[in-house]
């Protein structure tokens, strides 16, 4: 008797595990199939983690409308339509530095006590001014602080023959810089793509034959796209 009882027994768990199984694979599937859906739904995706989108086998599966398009032939005159803008647009634009620009500085009256500096982009390529010139006078052992309020909402980019701007404030109106001296030399450095990084030759401009008086109140202006902003006026 207990024998033939066990038998059913076993029979039953035994066929009965394939059904859990697919149960727990059909739950596992439709965990990943709303993970997935979340993941495109964030805004996570290409815009803020290349990498992950890059492996995500939903992303990979649904490729975009515009990549559909663009999908043809070899030799297609589409396809190469399509790259080649980017390309040129790519090997179009560098930093510009001393070495492709033509740099000017001139004293102004008003405002008191500023100078302003113009940038000519002398190449054949848009070049673009990056954060905001780094200044140097004669051996001067200190960086003159940059004004954050005149940070523009984007790089300023020059096309070839077209200028850029920055302003300065050689001292203080109301005398309250500290260590006032006179310049006879300046030089302007240029930043790469990450702050304070290299952007490539610097620029020697002349100045006035008197030199240019500045004190610890020293500072400049973002780089911008007219003179009127570069000055605030």
């Amino acid at each position: 008797m207990h024998a033939f009882h066990r038998t059913p027994l076993v029979r039953t768990a035994r066929t009965s595990r394939p059904h859990a199984f697919r149960r727990l694979a059909g739950a596992a599937a439709a965990a990943l199939f709303v993970l997935s859906l979340t993941g495109c739904e964030d805004g996570t995706g290409f815009k803020d983690g290349g990498e992950a989108a890059a492996s995500s086998p939903a992303t990979e599966a649904a490729p975009s409308a515009s990549s559909t398009a663009a999908a043809a032939p070899k030799g297609s005159p589409k396809a190469s339509a399509a790259s080649a803008p980017t390309a040129a647009g790519e090997q179009q634009r560098v930093l510009c530095n001393g070495a492709n620009t033509g740099v000017t500085v001139q004293p102004v009256s008003r405002p008191l006590n500023h100078m302003l500096i113009t940038v000519k982009n002398t190449g054949s390529k848009t070049c673009d001014l990056t954060y905001y010139p780094v200044l140097r006078f004669d051996e001067m052992q200190w960086v003159p602080t940059a004004q954050q309020q005149t940070r523009p909402q984007a790089v300023v980019s020059l096309a070839p023959g077209e200028s850029g701007y920055a302003g300065a404030l050689l001292s203080a109106a109301d005398g309250s810089g500290e260590g006032g001296t006179t310049g006879h030399r300046l030089t302007i450095a240029f930043q790469g793509r990450t702050p304070l990084s290299d952007g490539g030759a610097s620029a020697t401009p002349p100045l006035p034959a008197a030199g240019l008086a500045y004190d610890s109140s020293l500072s400049v202006t973002y780089w911008q796209r007219s003179s009127a902003d570069a000055l605030g006026s």
